[in-house]
């Protein structure tokens, strides 16, 4: 018999190591499998633990989790999307007394030398208080923390949080308002939705303004050059789209930076164009007109009274700034401002009407509106026959910038009342159902009374060429020790619209004690300040809202100029 071949030898010794490298092979690829379910079981414990405490833990938890996912509160944006005020990571910088091992007087002139707010005995003391905490500073400069920390002393605490920041810095600040030290709302849309910007399922998405910044600027921006060049107390702006109620602007000074409001005053913080109220003058006229021309008691602007120079009624001397003397009509009341004329149409419109228009517009209630800061209108108690005069001219009767605003959108958009909003209109946020107040008719008619001021009586500084402005000026005299001044302390204000032709904004200017200048000629009423200014701003913010200048164009002034007395 032959012997076997090597070759048939050797096969099953290979074949034996074959099947324990399959077995070797066969174990690692367990184990691998094995380790990477328990790797992959720890990570989803975690994930699962820290939903955990997300939802049910600690403060602290949830905190440092929704930090991590979104802003601790949700951004404010205006119309156009431009930052109003979002929430960034800042440092801030803080003392532990009992943990400070370095010198402490050392330690007190170094600070002083890199935070001068405290000299090198205000810091000592500081750092030899009992207490365990003290906050130093907050949204502090990377440069300052950098120094602070090489400094190298563990009692000194670096830490970051959540700081509301307003890139515009006093940009429509009290329309924003601002946070307090624990992070909500302390006034102004922070404060009215608080709520909002702070849950979780929504602040996410910014909050839209119905503010245009651009507008918003140049608002600003002419009050304060008119606050300076009148020397007046204050100022106050609203600008309001008249179909949907948007507030476009709102001023008022002395400004505020949100981002210091802790330093500012109570002045600064006060909110004179919704918590403001005035006895805001003749720019009442023009509603005791409307109420009139509703109730049939004027039939056309061409309608005559008896205009002496001077009205002895219910134990009052009414007087005129421009005194007649003669008879007048309708439309010359309107264009010369007239006390006298305009107290004998509110006479015949009476009490119960004269009401159900103020109450209609607004005037008798705080205005509906997002900010919770504001003012409630003051009026009379009995409403006598004499009240109802001084009402009709806009006396005996004080409201807000922003209901006087509101006022004049009622009358020139058709004669509906819309509620204003500072959030933009849009499909989460439609236009307010409104009511009517005011015929269509009533609202044509008005268009060229109040064009009529602008182009031939007291309003004409007011005029912006091309854009076509209509409005009415406003003088009072503010109440001092529950009297009225006699020492030039006087609230000017101009209320207005454009175009007039094709009514699309409204606007109310207001000064709180404007002085006379040598350019004035010695006077201090709105025909020489607030109209003005109101005059520069719409030439600024007209192209901003897209409103062209046509020197073409024109109210139907037919309604009125038959009845105007060429002046001598």
């Amino acid at each position: 018999m032959n012997a076997p071949t090597p070759a048939l030898v050797a096969r099953p010794e290979r074949l034996r190591l074959v099947g324990q490298r399959r077995q070797t092979l066969a174990v690692m690829h367990q184990r691998l499998m094995f380790g990477m379910l328990l790797y992959g079981g720890i990570i989803t414990l975690i994930v699962l633990r820290l939903m955990y405490l997300a939802a049910f833990g600690d403060h602290a938890g949830r905190k440092g989790m929704v930090t991590a996912l979104v802003p601790a509160r949700g951004d404010i944006v205006d119309r156009n999307g431009e930052p109003l005020a979002r929430t960034i990571d800042a440092w801030t910088i803080a003392i532990q007394p009992t943990k400070v091992i370095g010198d402490k007087l050392d330690l007190a002139r170094k600070m002083a030398a890199l935070m001068p707010e405290h000299d090198a005995a205000g810091w000592l003391q500081l750092l030899r208080s009992d207490k365990p905490f003290i906050y130093i500073r907050r949204r502090a400069s990377p440069s300052l923390v950098e120094q602070i920390n090489a400094l190298g002393e563990p009692g000194l605490a670096l830490s970051r949080e959540p700081d509301r920041l307003y890139p515009q810095t006093d940009l429509a600040a009290h329309v924003l308002g601002f946070t307090d030290i624990d992070g909500h709302g302390a006034a102004g849309m922070e404060r009215a939705f608080d709520e909002t910007l702070t849950n979780p399922n929504t602040r996410g998405k910014p909050l839209v303004l119905s503010i245009n910044s651009a507008v918003q600027q140049a608002l600003e921006h002419e009050l304060l050059d008119a606050k300076a060049t009148f020397s007046a107390l204050g100022a106050a702006g609203v600008i309001i789209d008249i179909h949907t109620g948007e507030v476009m602007a709102m001023a008022s000074l002395p400004q505020l930076n949100p981002n210091v409001a802790g330093n500012a005053d109570n002045e600064a913080r006060f909110n004179r164009a919704t918590q403001g109220v005035w006895e805001l003058g003749s720019t009442f006229k023009p509603f005791t007109v409307a109420m009139a021309l509703e109730t049939g008691k004027v039939r056309s602007m061409g309608q005559i009274y008896n205009c002496p120079l001077a009205l002895k009624a219910y134990g009052r001397t009414i007087t005129d700034t421009h005194p007649f003397g003669r008879e007048c009509s309708v439309a010359e009341i309107m264009e010369e401002s007239s006390n006298i004329g305009t107290a004998q149409i509110a006479a015949q419109v009476g009490a119960t009407d004269q009401k159900r228009y103020l109450k209609a517009m607004g005037f008798l209630d705080p205005m509906p509106f997002e900010l919770r800061e504001k003012g409630r209108p003051l009026y009379p108690r009995d409403w006598t026959p004499l009240d109802v005069m001084t009402v009709g001219f806009g006396h005996s009767i004080a409201v807000s910038p922003l209901h006087l605003a509101t006022g004049y959108a009622t009358l020139f958009n058709g004669g509906v009342f819309h509620a204003p909003t500072l959030l933009k209109v849009g499909p989460d946020h439609p236009v307010a159902p409104g009511h009517r107040v005011f015929s269509e008719e009533t609202s044509y008619k008005m268009r060229a009374l109040l064009r009529l001021v602008v182009t031939k009586g007291t309003g004409k500084q007011a005029d912006a060429p091309g854009y076509r402005v209509g409005g009415k000026t406003g003088t009072a005299e503010k109440i001092v020790n529950g009297h009225y001044s006699k020492t030039g302390q006087n609230v000017t204000s101009f209320a207005g619209v454009f175009p007039m032709d094709e009514p699309r904004y409204a606007m109310v200017v207001m000064l709180d004690e404007p002085k006379a200048t040598a350019t004035t000629f010695g006077f201090r009423t709105a025909g020489w300040n607030s109209a003005p200014t109101f005059g520069k701003t719409v030439a600024r913010i007209a192209p901003m809202l897209g409103v062209r200048p046509d020197l073409k164009r024109d109210a139907n002034m037919a309604e009125v100029m038959p009845f105007v007395h060429e002046k001598k």
